[in-house]
């Protein structure tokens, strides 16, 4: 490598010292946690017609996303970030939102599909997987190397691709609940695995939304909004894993094509960008003596 090489902190008697701290690495073992079990069910389920314990590994899957959401907020939160939480996190990633979903599907679907021909179901499985892991592996390299791990994510993020891939299997499993069977929907758990192995590995770029969080700021019509969707949640209940998830993750799949489309404060609206934390407001900057 051309650039400079960042060593770690080392102790008094020199050797490396790692920084592990504890409640963001707490929410990303709760993260990989999830994915375990997730695998299990998957394992445990008696195929085909016992969708019960698919739907518990689902229910993982989506518990690991929310894991997920919360484990690099509370690290730039307090301020904590470290490579040891980046690392940690891309490996329980790995396992979460690479391994499981593609075990779910070849499980659920692609077994089923081929029939004698297995290979074809493993091969289609694994191109999801090792997409996976090549858009983690980039994205450490970017956020190592300063280019990345910002407002914008190169590629459709990993657990947004498994949680796309797990509301859409529990909407089907729900559709189809009484016949026992996918159906031909089946068939469509199959294209969305495909394109989204490609989407993950694309230079397509979506917004991280790390800006939000305690601190940042919205706008009235913009509160209330949230506001009213928050009600929703609390009266469709369990409808919401059923119709808006799917429909949430494929808004925001769909998003990265339109985004360059769009003006630039339409884009900042829907994104909340906010200013640089140098940034002061005029009427709190220090004045001159």
């Amino acid at each position: 490598m051309n650039g400079p090489t960042r060593t770690l902190p080392t102790s008094e008697n020199g050797e490396p010292r790692l920084k592990i701290y504890f409640l963001p690495n707490l929410l990303t073992a709760g993260n990989l946690f999830c994915g375990f079990v997730a695998l299990t069910k998957i394992v445990e389920a008696e195929l085909p017609g016992d969708f019960q314990q698919i739907k518990v590994a689902l229910g993982f899957i989506l518990l690991a996303c929310i894991f997920d959401l919360f484990d690099g907020r509370v690290a730039r939160m307090g301020g904590v970030e470290s490579p040891f939480g980046r690392e940690f996190d891309s490996l329980a990633d790995l396992i979460s939102f690479g391994v499981a979903p593609a075990f779910l599907v070849h499980r659920v679907v692609l077994k089923d599909v081929f029939g004698v021909h297995a290979e074809w179901g493993w091969f289609i499985a694994s191109v999801y997987l090792i997409c996976g892991a090549f858009r983690l592996a980039r994205f450490n390299c970017l956020a190592q190397s300063g280019g990345g791990g910002g407002k914008e994510f190169l590629g459709f993020p990993i657990p947004s691709a498994a949680g796309l891939v797990a509301s859409l299997t529990l909407l089907i499993i729900q559709l189809n609940e009484r016949e026992r069977t996918l159906g031909n929907w089946k068939y469509l758990l199959v294209v969305v695995m495909v394109f989204l192995s490609a989407m993950m590995v694309s230079t397509v770029k979506y917004p991280s939304f790390k800006s939000l969080g305690l601190r940042s700021t919205s706008t009235f019509i913009r509160a209330i909004t949230a506001a009213l969707f928050l009600g929703l949640i609390l009266v469709l209940r369990e409808k919401i894993l059923y119709y808006v998830l799917p429909a949430f993750f494929t808004l925001y799949l769909v998003y990265g094509f339109i985004r360059p489309r769009i003006s630039r404060r339409v884009r900042e609206n829907i994104e909340e960008e906010e200013e640089d934390e140098e940034e002061v407001e005029p009427s709190t900057r220090p004045t001159a003596p």
